[in-house]
């Protein structure tokens, strides 16, 4: 729960929701590519929790975040099982047994993309 948390691992999630912002649509980045770009390459883990804490803000969109193998690992933190798949369809991504198919193909990269 946010409230619970440091100013500091606040103002890390306000960072990596600045990045997530960034992601285009039909596009996918991972919780480890986030974290390497904010020059936390350990930190996968606590970029997962930023997005498990952003599910009532829409300004976020967190379906575009998942695993390194491009696994809908956070699926479980939408309104229903299938949302996170659903709105990467929307956006022209396909997913089978939750996994981005062509991954590569889709995968964001912020520390190219956003060249620092």
């Amino acid at each position: 729960m946010i409230s619970n948390l440091s100013v500091k691992s606040k103002d890390f999630f306000e960072q990596v929701y600045s990045v997530v912002k960034e992601i285009p649509s039909g596009r996918v980045s991972s919780y480890g590519a986030i974290a390497n770009y904010l020059g936390t390459k350990q930190s996968s883990r606590m970029v997962g929790w930023a997005m498990n804490a952003c599910h009532n803000r829409s300004d976020i969109p967190a379906h575009r975040v998942v695993n390194r193998n491009g696994l809908l690992t956070g699926k479980m933190h939408f309104p229903s099982p299938n949302a996170m798949q659903h709105s990467l369809e929307k956006e022209g991504v396909k997913v089978v047994d939750d996994q981005i198919i062509d991954f590569k193909v889709h995968f964001w990269d912020p520390e190219i993309e956003l060249k620092i």
